[in-house]
């Protein structure tokens, strides 16, 4: 396994920004997923901190920053394009703007329900 840089991250297929994919250090669950520019990638890395491009208010934001649900950023891993992120994260408190600890709580289908 071979360490990359920041300059290796493709930010041109999504216009300047990679999709971030935030898990959970100690349980692995999946916790949100948001997008980051070079400046939120690069601030991530110099802080220690999870940082993201807000694409509503089309600026840089430090996750935690008025709630105080910080990120402390473990590792960072790319996918093989190098054109999505990973964050492995302590979570302060709760992922999600609505309360809850992950993002991901609608099922899509009916609980039980099979997939063909």
């Amino acid at each position: 396994m071979t360490a990359v840089t920041l300059e290796d991250v493709d930010f041109e297929k999504l216009g300047g920004l990679v999709p971030v994919v935030v898990q959970d250090a100690a349980t692995r669950d999946v916790l949100m997923v948001a997008f980051a520019n070079r400046e939120a990638l690069a601030e991530t890395v110099r802080t220690g901190y999870a940082h993201y491009f807000s694409r509503s208010r089309q600026r840089l934001w430090k996750k935690g920053e008025t709630s105080g649900h910080v990120q402390r950023v473990r590792e960072i891993l790319l996918d093989c394009d190098r054109d999505t992120v990973l964050y492995i994260v302590e979570q302060t408190g709760v992922a999600c703007h609505r309360g809850t600890r992950s993002c991901f709580t609608d099922p899509l289908l009916d609980p039980g329900a099979a997939l063909p």
